[in-house]
């Protein structure tokens, strides 16, 4: 028979951890019927007709938010066989709240007290056996981080599944017991037994959502609320707040009896560190530079390394087999790299066109002993006391370094290179693959195959130019992603991004958002799609808005790869450009969350903000893997079918044109008569004022809106000779402008869509993807502009509307604040 345990608890009881642990692989993640909010069941390890279904994090069942209700129609009106309720052990009375109101469904509940080790290691205990007597069901003790008791705890569920109901012990004030039994005597004395209690209590309270649902005539329900008003009367309160009021003075009786507290009154670990890390003065700078080491950790060392490895030699030429041979090939690359340079400068001044045909080796002509000759002549035609300066540029870093040579005997020295050397492929520094053991990267290896049976060339530029260097371009910054992914996964699971929360709140709060909002941002950083469906747990409407759209300002994964490639191939790498990224978003956050709230639209007090600061805990390796990988395997599979589809239609647009009135395949040299470049061409004047409008960044950015990612896969179609091709196409100025604009503008189609059902008003959502295109060109704009004053080329028009555009958002900085009217919107789906 199928059994099924619902999976019950606060947030950040460990909850995840635990269903992790019990199901494994055997996970089905989707969405609940008619919400965004995520659901998730899965097998039980082991038993093949066991469903564990995990429940959203709630504190109560009472209707605030939309995971509570969902978490409630669930229990009460799918039943399932038995709650598996896991509860914090290091903060027993909160979260005891829950368990009173599962204990009342009438549906089997079995208790497992989590963090227990570290309820030992602070020297508390817990009187289980007592615990499970005043709760009136089975309690076990586990360490879901561990792994320890959770088996345990699972059969205990199944077992109490086919048991009997368990029956609530505690028992409210006796004029609130009266009103109570009136009630399920005159209103649900036709429901099963165990559900009347439960139903009875809610109607007390005069929950909404279940006077709509059990329809009870009026003359009932005015019999009904003169017992309320009676007891209302009596305990001189509401009636939602008696029934709190009560549950919390059983729960401390039971605290009382069953729970031991070794330190009372001393700080724990926990509370020791977030005086620290919490502090208004020292929070956001901790919060800063953990986030720039974290940056640098996956951008620069690491992931780098990682990803140029990705780069480099999966996807481009080869790469040595555990480095064997890769320091000779380093060392001959450096010593002919430099004889090239030489040579090159020394041709320059001192040679003719017969020497420099001689030694091109793109030259049809080219043969290795006329270049011989050519270079002996060189040699001859070069006075003693020649002088000449040569430039080298580093490959990774695009630096150029300057090189005066004041001795013919350097030429010399070059020249002997060339003719002492045992390679034997002619004039240029010899192949990395000759040296140690070499494995050809995919291009290569596809590319072999193709030539091997003959391939049309309209098909070899498709699969190499169009699908491998596009998907290629993307994935081979899957490391960095990967490296990044796993950062953020522990920061989070070990409890320091709910403080971030915390610190973020107090500033949020003055620009009228509450730290509530960073909780999507927080989400976001993985995908801006679950971020944004974040936004459900902000009760305000017009807070809810707002962070919807902003909370793509933030670099989500599919970011990084562009975010990456930019700081390459523009800027030599630099970490401070990928950390930048992420505080630029942030910045955007304040600064639009700032200029909104002046509008009417936006006008409000922020939503109070209240959240769980779970004790500091080290996260285990598999948890941290298995995030890092969902999160990097859902951006692998978006490469291999949006990205993929993309990086076709933009091969296909590039290589394909018409020419003197002929449609057909363009060469290497003629894609400026190619579709794309029409598109491009015709909308690039959009972005000249920010800088580059050419139109291969201009079709770069379009594509972008499809996935963000495309616009490494397009860029990586345009410009055949990679980064340094990239490096050279923009300047540092224009590059940064670029990066901000795609940074900040409207997020990828699949964020889109999350946007135009959140905010379920069509309205609404183009006023969102406005706002943030205008936003993003803004803020590009006036960076490009007021840059050109230092970096030269400097357009007194252009200036001009910057300074515009600057004054315009100064004033709507700082200008009063005025409260508004009441918003009329149209409300979500719930």
């Amino acid at each position: 028979m199928e059994i099924k345990i619902a999976l019950a608890g606060n947030p950040n009881c460990g909850k995840t951890t635990l269903f992790n642990a019990l199901t494994g692989s055997n996970q089905f993640v989707g969405n609940w019927p008619g919400v965004t909010v995520e659901k998730k069941e899965g097998k039980l390890k082991k038993h093949k007709d066991v469903t564990i279904m995990d429940l959203p994090g709630i504190y109560s069942l009472s209707p605030y938010t939309l995971e509570e209700v969902v978490a409630r129609n669930y229990l009460v009106g799918e039943r399932p066989d038995a709650i598996l309720n896991l509860i914090d052990g290091t903060n027993l009375e909160r979260n005891l709240y829950l368990t009173t109101q599962l204990t009342e469904l009438g549906i089997p509940v079995v208790v497992a007290i989590n963090m227990i080790d570290l309820v030992k290691k602070n020297g508390d205990s817990i009187n289980i056996d007592e615990l499970s007597r005043q709760l009136g069901c089975k309690v076990v003790e586990i360490s879901a981080l561990k792994g320890t008791g959770i088996m345990e705890a699972a059969e205990a569920a199944i077992k109490a599944a086919g048991s009997a109901k368990t029956i609530p012990m505690h028992s409210f004030n006796g004029v609130v017991e009266h009103a109570i039994a009136h009630i399920e005597e005159a209103a649900v004395h036709d429901m099963p037994e165990e559900q009347q209690r439960w139903y009875a209590i809610k109607i007390f309270e005069r929950d909404d959502k279940v006077l709509a649902k059990l329809d009870i005539p009026q003359n009932v329900i005015d019999h009904i609320e003169k017992d309320i008003q009676a007891a209302e009367k009596e305990l001189d309160d509401d009636a939602e707040s008696i029934i709190t009021n009560e549950r919390y003075i059983y729960i401390a009786s039971i605290i009382k009896s069953c729970y031991k507290k070794k330190n009372k009154g001393r700080l724990t670990t926990s509370d020791k560190i977030d005086k620290v890390v919490t502090n208004r003065w020292l929070g956001l700078p901790i919060f800063a530079v953990i986030m720039f080491l974290v940056y640098y950790i996956s951008m620069q060392t690491v992931g780098t390394a990682a990803t140029d490895w990705a780069n480099d030699g999966l996807f481009g030429d080869g790469w040595h087999l555990f480095g064997i041979g890769s320091s000779q090939a380093a060392e001959a690359e450096e010593t002919y790299g430099d004889s090239d340079a030489i040579i090159e400068a020394f041709n320059a001044k001192y040679g003719n066109d017969d020497i420099a045909e001689a030694v091109d080796l793109e030259s049809e002509n080219y043969s290795e002993d006329a270049a011989k000759a050519a270079l002996a002549e060189l040699v001859n035609l070069t006075p003693s006391d020649a002088s000449v300066t040569y430039s080298v540029q580093d490959e990774e870093t695009l630096e150029i370094t300057e090189t005066p040579d004041t001795k013919k005997s350097a030429l010399e020295k070059a020249v002997s290179n060339y003719l002492n050397t045992d390679y034997k492929e002619g004039y240029g520094a010899p192949d990395a693959a000759t040296y140690g053991v070499w494995v050809p990267g995919i291009p290569v290896l596809i590319g072999n195959g193709l030539d091997a049976i003959n391939c049309a060339d309209w098909l070899n530029g498709l699969i190499l130019d169009g699908v491998v260097a596009g998907v290629g371009a993307v994935l081979g910054f899957v490391p960095q992603m990967l490296v990044l992914f796993l950062f953020l996964a522990f920061l989070e699971s070990c409890g320091y991004m709910a403080r971030i929360a915390f610190v973020l709140d107090r500033i949020f709060r003055k620009f009228g958002l509450s730290g509530k909002s960073f909780i999507p941002m927080l989400v976001g950083t993985g995908c801006g799609v679950p971020g944004i469906m974040a936004s459900r747990t902000i009760e305000n409407e017009r807070d809810r808005r707002m962070t919807i759209m902003t909370t793509t300002f933030i670099p989500c994964g599919a970011k990084q790869p562009f975010i990456a490639m930019i700081a390459g191939a523009v800027f030599g790498g630099s970490p401070w450009i990928a950390t930048s990224a992420y505080f630029i978003g942030m910045a955007a956050i304040v600064v639009s969350g700032i200029m909104l709230k002046k509008t009417k639209m936006f006008s409000g007090d922020p939503a109070p903000f209240v959240m769980e600061l779970p004790a500091y805990h080290l996260p285990t390796v598999g948890n941290l893997l298995r995030s890092m990988w969902e999160r990097g395997w859902s951006f692998i599979k978006k490469a291999g079918t949006i990205i993929l589809l993309s990086t076709i239609l933009v091969w296909f647009t590039t290589y394909f044109g018409f020419v003197d009135g002929t449609f057909r395949m363009l060469g290497e040299d003629e894609i400026g008569n190619s579709i794309l470049a029409a598109i491009g061409n015709g909308l690039a004047w959009i972005f000249a004022p920010l800088g580059w409008g050419n139109w291969q960044a201009t079709v770069a950015s379009i594509t972008g809106l499809v996935a963000k990612e495309n616009i490494v896969g397009t860029m990586g179609i345009l410009y055949q000779g990679g980064w340094t091709e990239i490096g050279t196409a923009f300047t540092g100025l224009s590059g940064f402008s670029f990066l901000l604009f795609n940074l900040l503008c409207a997020p990828c189609f699949a964020a889109m869509g999350a946007i135009k059902r959140e905010m379920n008003n069509i309205k609404w959502f183009w006023f969102a993807v406005g706002y943030q295109c205008v936003f993003a060109y803004a803020i590009a704009f006036m960076v490009f502009q007021f840059g050109s004053i230092f970096a030269g080329g400097l357009n007194v028009i252009g200036l001009i509307f910057a300074v515009a555009v600057f004054a315009f958002m100064i004033y709507m900085l700082v200008r009063p604040y005025k409260e508004a009217t009441t918003l009329k919107v149209k409300p979500a789906k719930k």
